[in-house]
């Protein structure tokens, strides 16, 4: 599963402003709401109530907020650059500036997982998030998302 088959067309910010995880979390909702058309505040409560069972702060100044909900009818996602690093309580303790909102629907059990590691796998390549980091705008952080893992073996 790529990246590309996740993120629709305008599902991804190149610059968002958020000072903390929260701020973080309602900006990709809003942001789901417009590349998704989903109602925002049900995402952002659902992924809230994710948040509560444990950090979705992998580390390398990467989260991977998820939730399952039936405001989706497959796996998808939007993803954000913040202008600043905000904390998500990662096990590395540093702060994260590159986010991936997951949203998969409430029996996608097996498709849920799998496109949680591959986003992971990708996010894993330090060379990927130095790219991810240096793209100049939304178009080009697009293209590294939507090409920069179809050679990683899943």
């Amino acid at each position: 599963m790529a990246l590309s088959t996740l993120i629709p067309p305008g599902g991804v910010s190149a610059e968002l402003a958020a000072t903390s995880r929260k701020q973080a979390l309602v900006g990709l909702a809003e942001l789901a709401e417009r590349a998704l058309g989903v109602s925002a505040r049900p995402v952002l409560d659902a992924v809230i109530e994710r948040e509560k069972l444990g950090s979705t702060g992998v580390g390398d100044g990467v989260a991977i907020p998820h939730a399952r909900t039936d405001l989706v009818d497959r796996v998808c996602g939007v993803f954000a650059r913040l202008k600043n690093p905000v904390d998500f309580d990662a096990i590395d303790g540093q702060p994260a500036d590159l986010i991936f909102l997951l949203l998969a629907p409430e029996d996608a059990g097996a498709d849920h997982l799998k496109a949680l590691a591959q986003v992971s796998r990708f996010f894993r390549r330090e060379e990927l998030r130095r790219a991810v980091r240096a793209a100049p705008d939304a178009d080009a952080v697009a293209a590294l998302l939507n090409n920069g893992v179809e050679s990683d073996a899943a």
